[in-house]
């Protein structure tokens, strides 16, 4: 019986560990690309500057990529 609780306690651990590292890929894979500021521009973008960090493009459409 403990061995079936110390197996069961792996595989959930190994599941939620999975779920996570997927889950990061994905946020990865949905956040804006990268755009320069003639493009910002461009797209009816502004370029918004951030106290000791870069610049970003606020978009009409509501994301916010970062200058390069």
């Amino acid at each position: 019986m403990r061995m079936r609780r110390i197996l069961g306690l792996a595989l959930a651990a190994a599941t939620l560990a999975g779920v996570s590292a997927v889950g990061a890929v994905s946020a990865g894979a949905a956040s804006s690309p990268n755009i320069s500021r003639d493009d910002c521009t461009a797209a009816g973008g502004q370029v918004v500057a951030r106290p000791y960090a870069s610049y970003y493009c606020a978009l009409p459409d509501g994301t916010k990529p970062e200058i390069t």
